[in-house]
């Protein structure tokens, strides 16, 4: 009678498995792989090895405070020839005296999340029961029967494996990039990525239902959605539009997702002040890219929020041209959100693919604060009773803004109708580089096209809603234009052009004004005005009118959005009927100088010398340098300049890196001082061995 078998210890082979899953950041100490792909192990017994004609091996992997077999949470599979698909299995791959070669492979359906492996032993009338370890299971997009399999291997590279990437920001007509450092497989983001499942309300009243759900990406990503921000749970980020960061961080501060995620943790899952549109949705992104879900950040430019839900924008004006805010819409100047990959099996199947998603806290979906995942590809086809929440993304990128005078006798005034002002430039980081891509044909057909107006009209059928009178747009005849030199710190001019595009001279009343305004646009103090009572312009001729806009005037009520807001109201003197134009203008904040002292190393001390130039016509202030990067330093570092730094002259410093890693990085800085916020710059390394 042979002895019964007994563990003595695995082998969980951390460098085979961490190479063969793409996990090689997150396998150090831990078993972390992903599902639908054999990873091994190796057992070593005490005493004899293994024999397959007397041993009988069982295996039992477990997940969630409640494992069950009938939610798909607990499985018991036996030693097996071969792998098979669709189901938990183990298999030999090598026997050597004590020691047996294992392969385990997990269904691509499996749930994710935090597992349990025990071996049970049968020998004769002997069993015993082995703890054998514990393990990570992701989402497998190299796994063609994975929900979140994506085909092209540059594509994974970029959306899953990439920990930096880049965000737009500014106004359509002036883009700006920042730098954001995603960290997904920095030291603890998995424990966090899964602690934040654990706080949802659904696991919290459910946790086995909520376990076995977890196979699902749909349902995952309505999890993230709602709990990124905080407004019904323990989420990570409060949001806050209103300037006052004093409690806090500004959301223009942050350059990336894993100082927030500590926070977050390290505070007992106490919100962190404070977050908007990029933070939230960058903060989704390197939770999806860690749990192993293809994901990206968009920004869309002049993006609508549709409160009534009837796919148009309302925004009323007094004589003035200020804006109503009792009375209107909104349209942000720009508003980012997060796009997940994945196959639809609720929806067609032309509807897989990219899903649009937003954390950011603007309308409930189901009685939560959460949004999507919305298919871009029936966003486009204006498929807006397909879940979730289609209506609201389709508005945010196809809507009509309608604008009225709403005159001091109480009566209204169309002003505008606008059919190709909302949805512009719609952006996010090209694959493989800090380019831009521009995928606006992905959420809507060309505008103005018969096939856009079209989907328009389906849209609002779909909606429940009676189509809206149609207007023809007006031949331009007003325009803002503006200067070349508008950084921050000068004084420039911006333009009211008016073209007289008849045969006969034309009068009018003009008023042109400036105003700071944060992204979403939400009004600052004036900053600069003319008004004339009478403008006469030519028979088909132009002119322009300049307003002069003083760094005086705009510097204590500029937000750290740096945007300012040009309206130039035209009341023609014989008809008394109203023109608009209006311009976001964005102001460019100076670079950062990266230079690298040194030849990068791995596991070798590193230098990075940063240098800001003062722009500005007084001296800065409680300046502070920011410093993140995957791979080249484990924790955020701060360096403040004690003395003030004088105009055109240099705030500089040098931090020390310590790159773990070889091949390429991105160092990431912000730049914070009384007067000058949120300058950002970042510097491509590339680590040798």
């Amino acid at each position: 009678m042979a002895n019964e078998l007994t563990v003595e210890k695995s082998d969980l082979e951390y460098k085979k498995n961490s190479k063969n899953h793409k996990t090689f950041g997150m396998c150090q100490k831990r078993l972390v792989v992903r599902r639908g792909q054999p990873f091994h192990i190796t057992i070593y017994f005490h005493g004899r090895g293994f024999e397959a004609s007397v041993d009988k091996l069982y295996f039992t992997v477990e997940t969630g405070p409640h494992p069950n077999e009938a939610e798909g949470t607990k499985a018991k599979f036996a030693l097996t020839d071969s792998l098979q698909e669709g189901t938990w299995t183990a298999s030999v791959v090598g026997q050597e005296d004590n020691k047996l070669s294992l392969t385990i492979s997990p269904p691509a359906s499996a749930p994710v999340g935090f597992y349990k492996l025990s071996m049970e032993t049968f020998t004769g009338s002997h069993n015993k029961t082995s703890s054998i370890t514990s393990f990570v299971l992701l989402f497998n997009p190299w796994c063609q029967a994975d929900s979140v399999y994506m085909e092209k291997d540059d594509c994974r590279r970029e959306y899953v494996l990439n920990q930096n990437g880049i965000i737009y920001q500014g106004s359509y007509k002036c883009i700006n990039m920042i730098p954001w450092n995603f960290g997904q497989f920095e030291d603890g983001i998995i424990d966090i990525c899964f602690a934040l499942l654990d706080m949802n309300p659904k696991f919290l009243k459910d946790p086995g239902r909520d376990c076995s759900r977890r196979n699902n990406p749909v349902y995952i990503s309505r999890v993230i959605s709602a709990m990124v921000n905080c407004n019904d749970d323990k989420g990570i980020l409060y949001g806050r539009w209103d300037n006052n960061y004093k409690e806090g961080i500004s959301p223009m501060e942050w350059i990336g997702s894993v100082d927030i995620l500590r926070r977050w943790k390290k505070s007992g899952c106490y919100p962190v002040k404070y977050g908007q549109c990029w933070v939230f949705a960058a903060v989704a992104c390197t939770v999806f890219r860690c749990l192993g879900i293809p994901a990206r950040v968009i920004t869309n430019y002049k993006s609508a929020h549709d409160s009534n839900a009837n796919l148009s924008i309302e925004i009323y004006r007094n004589e003035k041209g200020e804006t109503l805010w009792n009375m209107s819409e909104m349209i942000w100047n720009y508003h980012c959100w997060t796009e997940v990959w994945m196959t639809r099996p609720d929806l067609k199947q032309e509807f897989n693919g990219w899903q649009a998603l937003d954390p950011t806290p603007q309308e409930k979906s189901e009685g939560t604060y959460c949004c999507g995942p919305a298919s871009v590809k029936a966003i486009k086809n204006g498929e807006v009773n397909t879940k979730y929440d289609a209506p609201f993304v389709f508005a945010e990128i196809n809507a009509d803004l309608v604008e009225w005078i709403k005159r001091e006798d109480g009566s209204n005034e169309r002003l505008n109708t606008a059919t190709m002002v909302v949805g512009l430039m719609i952006s996010t980081k090209a694959v493989g580089s800090d380019q831009r891509e521009d995928i606006t044909h992905h959420y809507k057909h060309l505008e103005g096209s018969m096939e856009e107006r079209e989907t328009y009209k389906k849209a609002n059928h779909l909606n429940k809603l009676a189509a809206k009178e149609e207007h023809p747009e007006e031949k331009q005849k007003i325009r803002i234009k503006v200067s070349p030199d508008m950084n921050k710190g000068n004084n420039f001019d911006v333009f009211g052009v008016i073209n007289n595009i008849s045969s006969e001279e034309q009068n009018y009343w003009l008023l042109l004004s400036a105003r700071t305004v944060s992204y979403n646009g939400r009004l600052g103090p004036e900053c600069s005005k003319k008004e004339m009572s009478c403008v006469t312009v030519e028979p088909l001729s132009e002119i322009k009118i300049p307003l002069r806009i003083m760094y005086s005037s705009y510097s204590d009520h500029l937000t750290e959005s740096n945007l300012i807001k040009v309206n130039m109201l035209l009341q023609h003197q014989q008809t008394h009927t109203f023109m608009m134009a209006e311009r976001d203008i964005y102001l460019m904040n100076p670079n950062i100088n990266i230079r690298i002292l040194g030849e990068p190393k791995k596991n070798r001390k590193l230098v990075a010398e940063l240098s800001v130039k003062n722009p500005l016509q007084i001296p800065l202030l409680d300046c502070i340098f920011t410093v993140e990067g995957a791979g080249l330093i484990q924790e955020q570092k701060r360096v403040e300049i004690s003395e003030p730094v004088e105009p055109e002259s240099v705030a500089i410093t040098r931090v020390d890196l310590m790159p773990r890693w070889s091949g390429l990085h991105k160092l990431i800085v912000n730049f914070e001082s009384d007067k000058l916020k949120a300058v950002k710059g970042h510097r491509n390394v590339i680590v040798g061995l």
